[in-house]
């Protein structure tokens, strides 16, 4: 029989899919504000006040790894979202931990996005620490620096920007939405985004379903498989970006632009955030998901981590610094070990219109 610890490292593996989403979601809404905030003068006006009101440099004007300053306009950039393992019935303050770390690479050139989802307890050298520890660890020791620093020593790319948020977002721009139509494969009861369970309850059919009823349907994963939830994840992040394109509400945007702002804190300046509008000019989002293999373990202490395997992680450390255009020998090299890693690499492509 498999130990408690086997068990709940199962199921720590199995939330990667959902916070990838959540991540996947959050890109093109941001575009959509920001592209519905160009054509209004007040509108405009309300994005600056709502994303300077997020700003927080965290004291860093650069990173280590980069020779100059980057902009979204001229350079490729990267960028760490953040998940804050954090509600209103967890107020850690400063001893957060990060519930998602997602990784996103941006080309100028060809205007593509690699995403690459970070398991929470991915065991990292944490630099403020001094030693290798789960990697969420990173942001209850030293917030979003700690963090930034701790990505970059593990993937030997810079990270030139943060977004930190927590789920109230989706939820929040669900509802500013006034809902998103879905059709619900199967009764569920649920627990909503502030860890209350059983407090959302769904009957099968086509509805409409508002901010905590698309989360919960979202995260839900008792009645089916990861298969079948990732589907489900899908459809649900085209629904929603599809009616937030469709709208015609300047309130609307005011809205969604107020949910986003609310739930979050970065290092992006008004200007820098509103440079991203370019990766959607054509009316669409080209992005790579990447994930990192590895396999569960225990510490010592019985603690688990989930550990990486070393040639895939130097196959996705090539992806990325290519992607980039950073001077590395592992990129220089990256398709000798792509063909050497086999099918350890996974990437899915995907386009949302």
């Amino acid at each position: 029989m498999a130990s408690t610890n086997q068990r709940s490292g199962r199921r720590r593996r199995k939330t990667q899919k959902r916070r990838i989403f959540f991540f996947a979601f959050f890109i093109p809404v941001l575009l959509v504000g920001f592209t519905a905030a160009g054509y209004t003068a007040n509108l405009h006006k309300k994005a600056e006040t709502v994303f300077t009101d997020s700003y927080s440099d965290e004291g860093r004007t650069k990173s280590d790894l980069r020779d100059a300053d980057v902009h979204p306009l001229e350079d490729n950039i990267s960028i760490l979202f953040m998940g804050i393992d954090d509600n209103v019935n967890r107020d850690y303050g400063k001893n957060t931990r990060t519930d998602a770390l997602v990784l996103a690479t941006l080309n100028i050139e060809d205007k593509s996005i690699k995403m690459l989802s970070i398991p929470r307890d991915t065991y990292a050298y944490v630099p403020d620490l001094g030693d290798y520890y789960k990697i969420n660890h990173a942001h209850a020791t030293g917030g979003p620096l700690s963090t930034m620093e701790t990505v970059e020593e593990l993937l030997d790319v810079p990270v030139d920007y943060y977004v930190r948020m927590n789920f109230y977002a989706f939820v929040d721009v669900v509802d500013a939405l006034d809902g998103i139509k879905m059709d619900v494969p199967f009764e569920i009861e649920e627990k909503n985004s502030n860890d209350i369970h059983g407090e959302i309850k769904l009957e099968p059919g086509v509805q409409t379903l508002d901010g905590e009823e698309a989360l919960a349907l979202a995260r839900t994963r008792k009645y089916d498989n990861d298969i079948e939830r990732g589907k489900r994840q899908q459809d649900i992040l085209q629904a929603t970006v599809k009616k937030a394109l469709s709208l015609n509400s300047i309130t609307k945007y005011d809205e969604i632009l107020e949910a986003i702002g609310a739930n979050m804190r970065t290092n992006m300046t008004f200007s820098e955030m509103k440079s991203l509008i370019e990766y959607g000019k054509n009316g669409h989002i080209n992005y790579d998901s990447l994930t990192l293999a590895g396999t569960d373990d225990f510490t010592s202490s019985g603690a688990y981590i989930y550990r990486l395997d070393e040639t895939e992680l130097d196959v996705i450390k090539g992806k990325l610094q290519r992607h980039l255009d950073t001077d590395s020998s592992v990129a220089s090299d990256e398709s000798s070990l792509e063909e050497e890693a086999g099918t350890y690499s996974t990437d899915k492509e995907s386009t949302y219109e």
